[in-house]
């Protein structure tokens, strides 16, 4: 079995987040996502994360993950991630989205509990 870092890791390397099949088998089915952004807070369940995943996978062309810090203590992995995007209309140019900080419980094997927070790229 993958360790909780290998699990999360991976995730964020793939760009996990914009295949839903994925996302259905990675997140526990009882995950919960407290999220906040330069815009509010979010509080997200499995069909949240789903519906952002399908969203996500409609609104770029291409999401790639820059991982700046990563650490781990047991079941709790810490990552610290730049999002790149590519748009539909201009698929040439990668752009930062947004810079991430994110706490999450790893249970099973799958994502279980998360806080995060985000920044918008200025």
């Amino acid at each position: 079995m993958e360790s909780a870092l290998e699990i999360v890791k991976k995730f964020y390397e793939s760009a996990g987040i914009l295949n839903k099949a994925y996302c259905q088998e990675i997140f526990h089915e009882n995950v919960q996502l407290e999220w906040y952004s330069s815009k509010g807070y979010l509080f997200l369940e499995h069909a949240d994360l789903l519906a952002l995943s399908k969203d996500l996978k409609l609104s770029y062309f291409d999401l790639r993950a820059q991982v700046h810090d990563i650490m781990c203590d047991d079941d709790k992995v810490m990552i610290r991630y730049t999002y790149y995007v590519r748009t539909f209309e201009n698929s040439e140019e990668e752009m930062v989205l947004a810079t991430f900080f994110a706490v999450w419980e790893i249970k099973d094997g799958k994502f279980f509990k998360g806080i995060q927070m985000s920044q918008l790229s200025n």
